[in-house]
């Protein structure tokens, strides 16, 4: 059987749901500049759609992590592919992810950056499994919780295909 997409998640709810994460952070942030962290790829078009509705001034840098397993599993341990190209110390860090589910990978990473000394740092994620969570991370800001589907658009891809779906969409068909 081929894969199908189906319809999650429309394109306008998640056009609105961001809004109202923007408004939210401008609103949490007043009178600070925030310092928003992509986690690549996927976090990208959350990202720069979020920062577009963030009323306050915004910085971004970028960071590629992998994390081993079995071959088959992530075991949460992060590989920094490419680090963040400025130092956090003293800012005010906002660390955007398109999913969050086992939490592994996040809880690790969110170690590693406290390590480097920001003054604050939150979670942002558009998607949100809580279901499936092992590691206990605190996620400030929420777009969606979605129940344990597996999700591609708006950066979330399979076999790097669907990332530019503007809607949240289930892969179906596949083994």
């Amino acid at each position: 059987m081929a894969e199908t997409v189906r319809v999650l998640i429309e394109e306008d709810e998640v056009a609105k749901r961001i809004e109202e994460l923007g408004k939210k952070i401008s609103k949490d942030y007043a009178g600070k500049q925030v310092h928003l962290i992509c986690v690549l790829k996927g976090g990208v078009f959350f990202m720069c759609e979020l920062a577009k509705r963030i009323s306050i001034p915004v910085s971004m840098d970028f960071m590629s992590v992998s994390s081993y397993g079995d071959g088959t599993s992530s075991s949460g341990v992060v590989k920094i592919a490419k680090d963040l190209d400025e130092t956090l110390e003293g800012k005010d860090v906002l660390v955007v992810e398109d999913i969050i589910d086992s939490g592994r990978t996040l809880y690790y990473l969110l170690d590693i950056l406290a390590k480097r000394h920001p003054s604050s740092m939150r979670l942002c994620t558009l998607l949100d499994k809580p279901e499936r969570r092992v590691r206990d991370v605190k996620v400030d800001y929420v777009g969606f919780e979605i129940p344990d589907e597996f999700v591609v658009g708006y950066g979330l891809d399979y076999a790097q295909k669907y990332r530019n779906l503007p809607y949240i969409g289930v892969v179906e068909g596949v083994e």
